[in-house]
């Protein structure tokens, strides 16, 4: 998780803000004194540019009264598949751009930042936004930013350390989605895919399994995200994969969210 920080920053009270941030849409959660107060989202139904998202961001900033706080604590959660994980074993910050141009296009001017898990030896090497960084910085002095994958991995890891099971999890949003695949405990596998119809889910799911030897028939598909029992994604999934289950979330926030709502912005959510 990387930090920016203001020598000049403002006094704030106790509201704090989370934003998940990504070319298809946005989604925030504000809490005071610990407990949730607003969550919100904005599908934007086809894919912006970083300028357009801004764009998005400034107008709900000038128009919600939600965000017009003295927040404490601001975090920023960049949604994007322009990462990359890397062992911390592995790891130095001098080689951020060489991690990711084996996976991804890397451009000259791009800004590279990463997110150490120390509990877990890991590092995730990704490209936030800098245009939307700069008006954070601008906005608040004072926000902490980090990759959705960061919030994944750490979270399942936790789930998936005792265990002796072979589990993929789908993290699914409206045009894309995240498979981490878990075996006995330990990652083998982290990655992203846009995605237009189930069918295309189904392919990259399928064939996700077959490279990792994982059997239909045997390991757990559990779902995360922006998915239900009649989603045309978890029907498909059913047809092929024996094992199909969408994740009990049990967050330890305040007041008890809803099960469906908790299950969609798992990730905006774990961050308190």
């Amino acid at each position: 998780m990387t930090q920016l920080t203001s020598k000049n920053s403002p006094s704030t009270d106790t509201y704090t803000l989370s934003i998940q941030v990504s070319l298809n849409g946005l989604s925030f959660c504000t809490t005071s004194n610990a407990t949730i107060t607003h969550v919100e989202e904005d599908y934007f139904g086809i894919q912006l540019s970083p300028q357009l998202v801004l764009d998005k961001i400034k107008y709900t900033f000038d128009k919600h009264p939600a965000l017009q706080k003295n927040f404490s604590r601001v975090e920023v959660i960049y949604q994007n598949t322009l990462y990359t994980t890397v062992p911390k074993a592995l790891f130095t910050s001098e080689l951020l751009k060489e991690y990711l141009q084996h996976t991804i296009k890397v451009l000259p001017n791009d800004f590279i930042a990463y997110d150490e898990l120390e509990q877990h030896e890991m590092v995730i090497v990704y490209i936030p936004y800098t245009n939307i960084n700069n008006f954070f910085f601008e906005t608040f002095g004072s926000f902490t930013y980090k990759h959705t994958t960061s919030v994944l991995i750490d979270q399942l890891l936790l789930k998936e350390k005792n265990t002796t099971q072979k589990t993929i999890y789908a993290h699914m949003t409206a045009k894309s989605f995240d498979l981490i695949v878990f075996s006995k405990g330990k990652l083998l596998l982290c990655n992203s895919y846009n995605y237009e119809t189930a069918q295309d889910f189904i392919y990259y799911l399928i064939f996700t399994a077959e490279q990792l030897q994982f059997n239909p028939e045997t390991f757990l598909l559990q779902f995360l995200g922006d998915i239900r029992t009649d989603s045309d994604c978890y029907k498909i999934a059913t047809t092929y994969i024996r094992h199909v289950q969408i994740e009990t979330i049990d967050l330890n926030i305040t007041p008890i969210v809803d099960s469906s709502l908790a299950h969609k912005h798992f990730i905006l959510l774990s961050t308190f």
